[in-house]
């Protein structure tokens, strides 16, 4: 078979050649191959094609010009095309050279019209140079003309008293003499003779000559700088121009230097307010100094410090002098000197309601007389019946006046809530239960009333039972100092009855008689100020706080701070539960917006600024973290070492307290420390206002505590984390079963007592030796009986020898549980052998007996 198999060969176009070339594989085999190659086609344009007719015939080639000067393969269509696109790029190209003539003319235009304003703007600057120089050489010429005039007349005054008598009175005194001449000359040199008019003067030309020279240097000034585009574009001399305020700033600089004026400013001397430490930054802005300067400053002394590090405050006052200030030493305690302390003018006072403080024993009826007042029923919502919460609340009589009562519990737990009331209460009432008379709180409330200094009226509760006795309520209260009306003395009392409404009249007016003799002003237009009742963290509000405002209006949107904590009131409620939006002086209110829950009893004040009220809360509470560290610090190691030794054998009972209120809390921790005896105490290892939450219980099961709610509740995640965790949770709405319960459990850890109750006495008649068995003593039981399983003790001579128990006791030759008095029986002791005749053996039960904490 041959390579083409009989088939014609794969061809182009004509204007191809063919060929013939040998391919070569492996093992010496070869194959030849047939191909064609292509000629390059050359395009040749009819002699019409580059220049256009007039008639158009450019545009139609004649078919045989087009075929004779066409390369062969090409067809009309196609060479048509083809010079048809040759035609439309020349075009473009005219029309590109076209474009590009109009942008280089436009740029032209562009850098003359910059030239121009350009020269425009030199030319201006030139002109109002000569008109400044011309100005300034026409004030120093004048100013040269009267000094020579002045020195001229001085000299011509010193030679006419020096050629008087020489020259006589006849000679001209103006005339001015040859040793003054010079002078005269070169204050005003002379015009010349001779010459034309318009001739330039030697000054003159001297003068041009030095701004010619000064002009050039300016330009050589002005004009060095680096090349920029712009400048070589223009065809300057590629200088960078001073700019109109860099020329003004000369100009300036050069008027001072001429008038003198070139010493530089006194420095200013400052007097800088200097805390216990600042930071070196704080310090160069009290100075108006810079930080650079003040660190540079205290490296010289040696301290490499940087900018944001505090010094304390004796270098800081080397550095002050240093730089000519004046230091001023200052505390820390200073920042709370924003708050208005100010006296209140006379003019500014207004009368207000009084604040009444309801205090008594439990359940002698404080708050059933505050409902019948109110016309309402608070007692229902306590729990177990007793008030366990400060209570604030605002009364108006039938007679219009406003009263603000505050009801606080009478359980023992809650005596720094009495203490509390009294401290802000104008008037205390005192409740006394007829049927009961004066109780342990009774006489806690008339010890407050008398610390506090206010006044007080008895109310005698409970008259219409039928074991009601108000005389012998007013004849034990002489035992504490509190003489009635009826007895002589100067405190109202009142016998009244919450029950029925009996005596509510007259104790409203006795509160009232009371509050005009005090004559209660206060100034409401002041900043706000007025004390935490309670404090509690509200799931919803967050911390709220009960403030009872004493000096002038709390109003919406004020910033205060209080205690360790500041905010902006968001919101004020009444006792009524009622928005408002100010209260004023003796009106009680709850406070939202505070950024913590502050401590009952502490003291709201309004100020200015956040600042400064964040500013107060922190040094409050970096003071009150100092105090606590001081005071631990202040224990010496030996007094460490007493109190763990001590504490060896005391055994503790960790519990987390969380309540619904501050108060609260802080009772039930007051409480809880006074649980316990030298052998067990309860220690609260936390205490807090709000709802038990997941961390609560983290640290309740790092310590094995359980936790104590106080009419709050555990939330869902803690009450999940609880129960994997083995955490117990208590919660009690009454203190009573709080504080029961608690010592229960206390008295769990106490150690059993053991006691020994002597059951019989028996005397060795015989000692006999028993092989396998030892020493065998033959007994008489003298006394009561003798048990197997009860303990014994050797007595030789009045004195215990051993104490044991009972290895065998026989009756003649068996083994017996008891032997009553009056007879025999054989004892031997587990391992004691020394025992002798007329020996006495005690005998004795032990009984364990579980104590509990009174």
């Amino acid at each position: 078979m041959s390579d083409t198999d009989g088939k014609k060969p794969l061809g182009l176009r004509s204007g191809s050649t063919p060929g013939q070339v040998k391919q070569s594989f492996s093992h010496g085999r070869t194959k030849a191959v047939v191909v064609e190659t292509k000629r390059k086609r050359v395009v040749v344009p009819k002699p019409g094609a580059a220049g256009g007719a007039s008639d158009g015939s450019a545009n139609k080639p004649a078919a045989g010009t087009l075929g004779s000067r066409r390369p062969a393969g090409i067809s009309d269509a196609e060479m048509e095309r083809r010079l048809a696109a040759v035609r439309a790029a020349k075009a473009r190209e005219a029309d590109e050279a076209i474009q590009r003539a109009e942008d280089e003319r436009q740029r032209e235009e562009d850098r003359e019209r910059r030239r121009a304003e350009i020269e425009a703007r030199e030319r201006e600057e030139r002109e109002r140079e000569e008109a400044r120089k011309a100005k300034e050489e026409e004030e120093a010429r004048k100013v040269a003309e009267a000094a020579a005039a002045v020195a001229e007349k001085a000299a011509a005054a010193v030679a006419e008293k020096a050629e008087r008598p020489a020259r006589g009175a006849d000679r001209a005194p103006s005339a001015p003499s040859p040793a003054n001449a010079p002078a005269a000359e070169r204050s005003t040199p002379p015009r010349p003779a001779g010459g034309p008019v318009g001739a330039p003067r030697k000054s003159e030309r001297e003068r041009e000559d030095r701004d010619s020279r000064g002009k050039k240097g300016d330009d050589a000034g002005r004009r060095a700088g680096k090349l920029t585009l712009t400048a070589a574009l223009d065809g300057g001399e590629g200088g960078r121009q001073r700019s109109l305020a860099a020329m003004k700033r000369k100009q300036e600089k050069a008027r001072a230097k001429a008038l003198g004026m070139g010493h530089k400013a006194e420095k200013q001397s400052r007097e800088v307010r200097l805390p216990e430490t600042i930071v070196v930054q704080e310090l160069a802005n009290r100075m108006a100094e810079r930080a650079a300067d003040v660190v540079k400053a205290l490296m010289k002394m040696g301290m490499m410090v940087a900018m944001n590090q505090a010094i304390d405050a004796d270098t800081a006052e080397l550095v002050i002098e240093e730089f000519g200030h004046k230091a001023i030493r200052v505390s820390d305690a200073d920042v709370e000197q924003v708050i208005d302390t100010v006296q209140d003018k006379d003019e500014d006072l207004v009368s207000r309601p009084p604040i009444i403080t309801i205090m008594g024993h439990v359940d002698h009826g404080k708050t059933s007389l505050l409902d019948a007042i109110r016309k309402a029923n608070v007692v229902a919502g306590e729990a177990g019946g007793i008030t366990q919460h400060i209570g604030a609340y605002q009364v108006t009589t039938e007679s219009g006046a406003v009263l603000s009562f505050l009801d606080t519990p009478g359980h023992a737990a809650f005596t720094s809530m009495r203490a509390r009331g009294a401290q802000v209460t104008d008037i205390v009432v005192l409740v006394v239960a007829a049927d009961d008379s004066v109780m342990p709180q009774t006489i806690e409330a008339i010890n407050h009333a008398k610390a506090a200094g206010v006044p007080m009226i008895v109310a005698i509760n409970k008259c219409d039972k039928p074991s009601a006795d108000a005389n012998r309520v007013r004849t034990q209260l002489l035992q504490h100092e509190v003489v009635v009306e009826e007895m002589g003395g100067d405190v109202q009392d009142v016998e009244v009855s919450a029950l029925t409404g009996k005596g509510l009249d007259s104790l409203l007016e006795a509160i009232a008689l009371q509050a005009e003799i005090l004559e209660l002003k206060a100034n409401p237009k002041r900043s706000a100020q007025g004390a935490v009742i309670e404090a509690k963290l509200d799931v919803g509000r967050g911390p709220v706080a009960t403030v009872l405002v004493q000096h002038g209006t709390l109003r919406k949107g004020d910033i205060f701070v209080v205690g360790e904590q500041f905010g902006k009131v968001r919101a004020l409620i009444n006792d009524q539960g009622e928005r408002v939006d100010e209260a004023g002086p003796s009106v009680p209110v709850e406070v939202l917006g505070l950024n913590g829950t502050p401590e009952a009893g502490d003291v709201l004040n309004v100020v200015e600024t956040e600042a400064q009220a964040r500013e107060i809360a922190d040094y409050r509470a970096h003071a009150a973290k100092d105090k606590r560290a001081a005071a631990g610090a202040a224990t010496t190691l030996e007094q460490l070492m007493a109190k763990a030794k001590a504490d060896q054998d005391v055994a503790e009972l960790p519990v987390l307290v969380k309540a619904d209120v501050q108060g609260s809390a802080e009772a039930i921790v007051q409480a809880l420390e006074k649980v316990g005896n030298d052998e067990v105490r309860v220690r609260v290892l936390h205490y807090g206002v709000g709802a038990i939450t997941d961390s609560d219980v983290g640290l309740a099961e790092a310590s094995g505590a359980p936790i104590i709610g106080f009419n709050v509740r555990a939330n869902a995640t803690a009450r999940s984390s609880a129960s994997q965790k083995g955490v117990e949770i208590r919660y009690y709405s009454i203190i009573y079963d709080l504080i029961d319960d608690i010592k229960a459990a206390a008295s769990g850890l106490l150690k059993d007592e053991v006691r020994e109750n002597f059951i019989g006495y028996a005397k060795i008649m015989q000692v006999f030796k028993v092989s396998g068995v030892g020493k065998v003593a033959g007994c008489l039981v003298t006394e009561g009986v003798a048990r197997r399983s009860a303990g014994v003790r050797l007595l030789r001579d009045n004195v215990v020898i051993h104490e044991g128990t009972l290895k065998t006791l026989k009756r003649f030759k068996d083994e017996v549980k008891e032997v009553i008095s009056g007879q025999e029986c054989g004892m031997a002791f587990e391992n004691y052998d020394d025992i002798r005749d007329n020996d006495v053996i005690e005998i004795f039960e032990r009984q364990t007996v579980e104590r509990t904490l009174a």
